[in-house]
């Protein structure tokens, strides 16, 4: 049997629009004010796409971020996995627009849809496509714009979302660097708790279903708020069990940045002290898949993250999904 190599990631990058949003211009569109909003969730501010951007183009620029941390060059990509759930269009798939504007005319190219976990979901598809050789130079990209599918007269969401990207190259590494274990859940019996439920199969685009503003995100935060932190707590529980290691070994945890309560409750259920806890949801908000791929990137920019850290990612999304991802770095 052929030993399986180690993947790790050796280059990360990250892209944010110029437009700031801030809650005091929230408070001139909803219902709603600043002491309001940063008591609830922590956020005060988010970036907003430019009318002519787009999720490949926020993606390219985290892409090529990335590749010139990793010193790596476009051509030698094998692979390009993209998450999101706001893709420029139904397809071409996101990761192709991202090849096309990178030049990485040799990498096989797709999308994956695990809302807020799918960068969690990608390295975790990553690693094994490099641990059995089949690749050896992996592109992830996750990549949101939000701003397009937000519903600026819901008071319960306006507040909550942005835009922004990440990336990560990941290429074999020798222990004991690298990704020391992944794990991925799921339960769509609950799906209809955060959803987008317009522009698909179920729900084809109609003039009914844009008058019943069914192309914009739907949450139910309170059933959300309940099940996301245990999730997340659990997740680091089990990846921690597969790596045979403990949470006292975890120099950072990277956490999904959707709401500071959620984040806190996650880190205490988990045991961990909130000073280990990355957090950047007060800049950005809630960019769903690009959170923790950005707030990766920032936290090592930062210098959070040193040569031999250990870095536990860790995420939930509508599906629902929820998942973890231990490194070395």
């Amino acid at each position: 049997m052929t030993e399986l190599l180690t993947a790790g990631i050796v280059g990360t990058g990250m892209y944010v629009p110029a437009k700031v949003l801030t809650n005091a211009d929230l408070e001139k569109m909803v219902d709603t004010n600043d002491e309001w909003i940063v008591s609830r969730v922590g956020i005060k501010e988010r970036r907003i796409a430019a009318p002519e951007e787009t999720t490949s183009s926020l993606g390219a620029n985290a892409a090529r971020a990335a590749l010139a941390d990793a010193g790596v060059s476009a051509s030698e990509v094998d692979l390009i996995i993209t998450a999101t759930i706001t893709p420029d269009m139904p397809w071409p798939s996101t990761a192709c627009h991202i090849q096309r504007a990178l030049g990485a005319t040799r990498a096989a190219c797709f999308d994956i849809e695990a809302a807020c976990t799918g960068f969690v979901y990608a390295l975790s598809l990553a690693r094994n496509y490099i641990a059995t050789g089949m690749y050896r130079t992996v592109l992830v990209v996750a990549a949101e714009t939000l701003s397009r599918i937000t519903d600026r007269e819901d008071r319960n969401t306006a507040i909550l979302f942005g835009d922004a990207a990440g990336a990560a190259v990941l290429q074999p590494v020798k222990a004991p660097t690298g990704i020391l274990a992944t794990y991925m859940g799921a339960d769509g019996s609950k799906g209809e708790l955060l959803e987008l439920p317009g522009g698909g199969s179920r729900n084809p685009t109609s003039h009914a279903t844009v008058d019943s503003r069914l192309h914009y995100m739907k949450m139910k935060g309170n059933e959300v708020f309940k099940f996301a932190a245990r999730a997340m707590a659990s997740s680091n529980s089990k990846v921690l069990t597969k790596a045979e290691m403990t949470i006292d070994q975890v120099d950072l945890l990277i956490p999904h940045q959707a709401n500071m309560r959620i984040i806190e409750a996650a880190a205490r259920l988990s045991n961990l002290s909130m000073d280990k806890v990355y957090l950047n949801l007060m800049r950005y908000g809630n960019t769903s898949a690009a959170t923790t791929a950005v707030a990766l990137a920032e936290a090592r920019i930062e210098g959070r993250i040193k040569s031999g850290s250990v870095c536990l990612l860790v995420a939930f999304g509508g599906g629902f999904t929820w998942g973890s991802c231990l490194l070395r770095l």
